[in-house]
């Protein structure tokens, strides 16, 4: 749209030019499929009470007035725990194989070109952006350069170690001979057969994931305020929307 037939749109509607040229200037690339968004925010509600009942788990709440048949806090934050590390453990097995049939984008969060020279130069592009240092960032379909290095550390490869983690203490629990423990038992032998070291390791783990969601969540809204493409309503709507 021209500059003259702008002004003349907004003469003739009342509506503010740079309004109307910001809009004609506006882009969208759809880029999250709909399994990719739906596990996201599953993802991010397991992890949520995760958090909150490995806590309580490691750190149990004062002992319940009464006698202890009437109580079953502890059991039912247990039974929360486990019920959440399920739905984890599943949905990072379905979005490991959506990575593999979805669109070029899915599998992003798993695959690091870590051989391209120019992927390095746009981390350190987007490490300057983050820390202030540069008036704007480049512009990215999918995740850009930093993030995805921060999702195959900070969350795809903590992820693992978790679930291991946490199958593997599920397994003491259900006893020898269960699945649990045949496919998880070997975990405890990397901790020098202790079990309290590998409880330790894993509430460890659980304050890693939460300062990774933290830092998730400021940078996406960040970006969302002062970045060139949206981010929040990206993984809602699945389509990336540039601003000029």
């Amino acid at each position: 749209m021209s500059t003259s037939t702008t002004q003349k749109l907004a003469d003739a509607t009342g509506i503010d030019t740079a309004a109307v040229e910001h809009g004609a200037t506006t882009k969208s690339v759809y880029v999250y499929e709909a399994p990719v968004r739906a596990w996201h925010w599953v993802n991010a509600l397991a992890i949520t009470v995760l958090a909150v009942t490995g806590y309580f788990i490691g750190a149990p709440l004062p002992t319940m007035p009464g006698e202890a048949s009437e109580h079953y806090l502890m059991g039912y934050i247990r039974f929360a725990h486990f019920s959440a590390a399920y739905v984890f453990a599943v949905g990072l097995l379905g979005r490991i194989y959506w990575a593999i049939v979805g669109n070029h984008h899915a599998h992003e969060l798993f695959v690091l070109p870590i051989f391209t020279p120019a992927y390095w130069r746009e981390v350190i592009t987007m490490l300057k952006w983050y820390a202030f240092l540069i008036p704007q960032p480049s512009q990215y379909v999918g995740h850009n350069p930093m993030a995805r290095l921060a999702m195959f550390f900070g969350f795809f490869l903590f992820s693992v170690f978790m679930v291991c983690t946490g199958f593997a203490m599920y397994g003491e629990g259900a006893q020898m001979g269960s699945w649990q423990e045949v496919m998880f038992g070997w975990v405890i032998t990397l901790f020098d057969h202790n079990s309290q070291n590998l409880h330790t390791w894993h509430r460890m783990g659980m304050w890693g994931m939460v300062i990774f969601v933290t830092l998730h969540v400021y940078a996406a809204i960040r970006e969302d305020i002062m970045g060139r493409q949206s981010m929040v309503s990206t993984m809602i709507s699945g389509y990336r929307t540039f601003k000029r």
